[in-house]
């Protein structure tokens, strides 16, 4: 059995952990301090699932207002991160997770939702065209020191 529930005071822990995981190239009190402001931000949510072994996933999604490849409207819900405990894999608990952004975003008058993901990172993907997303664009971003 899966809970998901919203990332509260509470289980920030948990969900610093679980970013941890999907970003390991930040550290968790940067992670920590960023979460820490999203409980208080409107335009922002985080949710956990839980499943009897602990923590076993969490996504990240928000309002965007400024442009989004692909879309119409203003704000667009985001999927800004997810992700699954490995071995949790495969059981809909990613798609639990997305549904929960979902409905978020629509409770936030959201009429078109959004994601990305990098052009090597096949996994995501194949869950990306899985869930009902469709592809907007492919790009390469640059960068050039000053």
């Amino acid at each position: 059995m899966i809970r998901i529930v919203p990332m509260s005071g509470e289980n920030l822990p948990d969900a610093v952990q679980a970013a941890l995981q999907l970003w390991p190239e930040h550290s968790a009190a940067g992670l920590e301090e960023e979460f820490s402001a999203l409980l208080n931000n409107r335009n922002a949510a985080i949710f956990l699932a839980y499943s009897e072994t602990g923590t076993a996933g969490f996504a990240q999604c928000g309002l965007r207002s400024d442009y989004v490849e692909g879309t119409h409207s203003s704000p667009v819900g985001y999927l800004e991160g997810i992700f699954v405990r490995e071995d949790l894999r495969r059981q809909r608990i990613a798609s639990a997770l997305l549904n929960e952004c979902r409905l978020w975003c629509r409770r936030m008058g959201c009429t078109e939702f959004a994601s990305d993901c990098g052009l090597s990172n096949g996994d995501s993907l194949q869950f990306h065209l899985h869930s009902g997303f469709s592809e907007a664009n492919r790009i390469i971003c640059f960068v050039q020191e000053l």
